[in-house]
């Protein structure tokens, strides 16, 4: 009987010799080495802000998702490469676009809104243009006087009515030149004062245009009229304040079509004389084009 109990007491303690290695060599699981690694992740202040997911089978571990630096990323697999049971460390995982001052990295992050379409563009004012023909009323700046006015000399007004809406306010600067002065003799020979616009300034900018010549002469002792030369001046407008004479000898205003001139009869030896602010119509002898902005 004691010869049989050793062989079975043997048999035993063999077979638990040969199943210790076996227990010893058993390591964490799967899901504990994923469950540690996330955990020991979400402590550390470098990588608690990562977004990477841990998966581990047969004690390898993958990492995926977004770190929030490289420097997180590098923690986190050094992390997982420390984990007990790992045999291997297979890291996917990408750093996310760096989150402008004050925007979270999840804002960062987010795909940008599409951009509005541009407005469609607004159509360009086209120039304006006074055509030829148009009577410019002007109220002269200073007196004006076949005797004292001299040849060439420049004299200024405003232009009295407004043309075209806004395109020619009234009050707009006007530039006329004395084209011809020449005083009347007491015997013989005839006075004669030839006026003509030479530019405009409206909003800014100042335009050159051309008008027709506004001309009066006064002949010698006897009987003197004003006649008037330039297009359409029979068709014209009397202008009045051209004094001749003493007192009664202004001329009335007549409005008409076509062009302004000076006119009407005077006694005595008097000059031609326009007061200052006297209105005098002037017919516009080529067009005059104006940028839109003046309008």
């Amino acid at each position: 009987m004691l010869n049989l109990a050793k062989p079975a007491i043997s048999i035993v303690l063999m077979s638990a010799l040969i199943g210790l290695p076996t227990a010893c060599s058993h390591g964490p699981s799967d899901e504990t080495i994923a469950k540690d690694i996330q955990s020991k992740a979400a402590a550390d202040p470098d990588t608690r802000g990562s977004q990477v997911t841990v998966a581990a089978k047969d004690g390898k571990v993958t990492l995926s998702g977004q770190a929030t630096n490289p420097a997180a990323q590098q923690k986190f697999e050094q992390i997982a490469r420390q984990e007990p049971g790992v045999t291997g460390v297979d890291d996917q995982s990408t750093v996310a676009a760096a989150a402008a001052p004050g925007e979270a990295p999840a804002q960062a992050m987010a795909p940008a809104a599409a951009a509005p379409p541009p407005p469609a563009p607004k159509p360009k004012p086209q120039p304006i243009v006074i055509p030829a023909g148009t009577v410019l009323t002007v109220r002269t700046g200073q007196a004006l006087s076949s005797k004292t006015s001299q040849t060439g000399q420049t004299f200024m007004g405003t232009l009295a009515q407004p043309v075209k809406g806004k395109a020619l306010p009234a009050g707009s600067s006007v530039t006329g030149t004395v084209v011809t002065a020449k005083a009347k003799g007491k015997i013989k020979g005839e006075g004669q004062l030839d006026l003509a616009l030479t530019s405009i300034a409206v909003h800014g900018h100042t335009y050159p245009i051309k008008t027709a010549l506004l001309s009066s002469t006064v002949k010698g002792k006897g009987k003197r009229t004003a006649v008037t030369t330039g297009a359409g001046a029979g068709g014209g407008a009397l202008i009045g304040g051209l004094a001749g004479g003493g007192k009664g000898a202004a001329i009335g205003a007549l409005a008409g079509a076509g062009a302004g001139f000076i006119g009407g009869t005077f006694t005595g030896n008097k000059q031609i004389e326009i007061p200052a602010e006297t209105p005098l119509s002037f017919t516009m002898s080529a067009p005059l084009t104006l940028s839109p902005a003046a309008e």
